[in-house]
């Protein structure tokens, strides 16, 4: 069987933290968060089978199998840092690291993101992805963006921006099922489901007493909903940001004059408070708030 290895980064998060005696200081001083240096601590606890902290009150010390692992982990980290680099010469970038759900990234932050890169050149920026609802910590992330009702406990949260949702179909789909005059109409429709986009707020905004659809294809991707209705799979709720390309080319159309001005879920932008310590988040959270005015947070 191939050797496993430990991580790296966990290696120097347990390194700093028994050097520290603390968490958020050696967090502070990896210029990471809090919880992405506890999550990097617990992925070497599983890798070892035991544990290498105590907390005892607010006291954080060594554990006996700590202590002398410490001692391994320190010499084998001094031999990497001591090992000659010759040929380099080129400083380490300050960076952030941003999760964001896939279709806020292709929709909504890869065309202005530009913007922020030109301004800062000097800032490396990390997209990672993440499912909304489902991916609730941050990890190894500096800050998210999170589609959801924006209850995110022991978080700074940040409402970014909400849009109405509307129903939208291709043209394909309506002249199979004969056409969709009214909201009472889609009766006889396929709908499409998300836990992202629910049914019943705009059932009740078009003045119908239905409950959530139960049946029907799920999807719990705004992006790959979308793409569902364009391929004639039924009807689908959807959002302005991301419908407008696919309604210019008449891909899909909008149906009725019915939008659910408050829809339960948002865009927000979470962090940790210890995040703003670092002037690179900070520039970044800045950007991204002046990004969307806020007339076009509520369009």
């Amino acid at each position: 069987m191939p050797r496993r290895f430990p991580p790296v980064h966990a290696l120097s998060a347990f390194e700093a933290a028994a050097r520290a005696g603390s968490f958020a200081v050696a967090a502070q001083q990896l210029c990471i968060t809090p919880s992405a240096l506890s999550h990097r601590i617990r992925l070497l606890e599983e890798f070892v089978g035991d544990r290498l902290f105590v907390r005892e009150g607010r006291s954080l010390t060594l554990s006996p199998f700590g202590r002398s692992y410490l001692d391994v982990v320190c010499q084998a980290l001094r031999t990497l840092t001591d090992f000659p680099l010759p040929h380099r010469s080129v400083p380490v970038q300050p960076r952030v690291k941003i999760t964001v759900p896939p279709t806020f990234a292709r929709y909504l932050l890869m065309p202005r993101l530009a913007e922020f890169t030109e301004a800062h050149p000097e800032i490396v920026v990390e997209v990672f992805l993440s499912v909304p609802l489902y991916d609730l910590c941050l990890n190894e992330t500096d800050l998210e963006v999170r589609f959801g009702a924006g209850k995110y406990p022991d978080m700074v949260t940040t409402r970014l921006f909400g849009e109405p949702a509307f129903a939208v179909a291709s043209p394909a789909y309506l002249e199979r099922i004969g056409g969709l005059e009214t909201p009472a109409d889609l009766k006889k429709a396929t709908l499409l489901r998300s836990a992202l986009e629910q049914w019943k707020p705009w059932f009740e905004q078009a003045g119908l007493d239905w409950p959530e659809p139960v049946d029907a294809l799920r999807v719990d991707d705004l992006g790959l909903l979308l793409e569902a209705v364009r391929h004639g799979h039924g009807v689908g709720l959807t959002r302005q940001h991301f419908a407008q390309d696919m309604i210019a080319s008449g891909d899909v159309v909008q149906l009725f004059d019915v939008r659910l001005a408050s829809p339960p879920h948002a865009y927000y932008v979470v962090y940790e408070q210890s995040a703003r310590t670092r002037p690179e988040v900070t520039l970044f959270i800045d950007w991204l708030m002046a990004a969307y005015p806020d007339h076009e947070r509520d369009a």
